[in-house]
């Protein structure tokens, strides 16, 4: 993994998405939304609708080859010099850290680490490069914030999405409890071990509902799943929103739902 301290570029014309799975197969709307941000903060967005998945699930489960296979077809994708804007810190994780892991010391080894250096999870990309500013049009509203691991740890930019919020003056970002732990989703780890998984969400689901926020916020869809479904099991109200969604719905004037 990288350890370097990035050095961000000047705001580009065009970039392509790379939605992720999740919000392709659970909430494309969170993905038009995205999209619709970044033209906001002016940049022309390319979307590339033969994606698929980033190999993740193959990597993290030790089928390394597999992995391999699935990345080189996702990097084929992309090959103009353009940023690849990763709605997931998970996915972003990945793409810029691990695929340099599996191609070391291989022929194609220059050209992943040039790919690698293209990519960027969505918040990182608008507070770092587009440095773009909202306009609060919504109503008065109270959010809890659950930052990804990945984003975290890997990517980071555990601090994007809090800049971005900051940004709206009628919404209250409320503190939970043990923030940065995990809410035991981890990709495949919630499969290997749901014990371990279902007691790291209840923790996570109390910490967020002890808030008394009217909304939670996160930038990746695997979180918010986990997260949903255990407040929906356990009959909360509280329940998750895609920050790109929000961030829109702030800008247009309401509440996204």
């Amino acid at each position: 993994m990288s350890s370097t301290i990035r050095i961000y570029p000047a705001k580009p014309e065009k970039v392509y998405v790379y939605a992720t799975c999740l919000v392709d197969m659970f909430s494309p709307q969170s993905g038009l939304d995205a999209i619709r941000l970044l033209e906001l903060a002016g940049v022309e967005v390319i979307y590339v609708p033969k994606q698929t998945c980033c190999g993740q699930p193959a990597y993290s489960s030790g089928y390394e080859e597999d992995a391999k296979t699935t990345a080189l077809s996702q990097m084929e994708l992309f090959p103009e010099p353009w940023p690849v804007i990763v709605l997931s810190g998970s996915c972003g994780g990945m793409m810029h850290h691990h695929y340099r892991r599996l191609f070391a010391g291989s022929e194609q080894e220059a050209a992943v680490n040039r790919f690698c250096e293209r990519v960027f999870e969505l918040t990182e990309f608008l507070v770092q490069v587009c440095r773009i500013q909202l306009k609060d049009q919504g109503p008065s509203t109270s959010v809890v914030l659950h930052t990804s691991c990945a984003a975290r740890r890997e990517m980071k930019v555990h601090t994007t999405s809090r800049h971005l919020l900051s940004q709206l003056e009628r919404v209250e970002l409320r503190e939970q409890a043990y923030e940065s732990e995990c809410c035991g989703f981890g990709g495949t780890f919630s499969v290997r071990h749901p014990a371990i998984s279902e007691a790291m969400v209840q923790d996570k689901t109390r910490h967020l509902h002890d808030t008394r926020a009217e909304q939670l916020i996160s930038a990746d869809w695997g979180c918010l799943l986990n997260i949903n479904g255990a407040l929906e099991f356990q009959g909360k109200e509280l329940q998750g929103t895609h920050l790109a969604t929000f961030l829109l719905s702030r800008l247009e004037g309401h509440n996204a739902q």
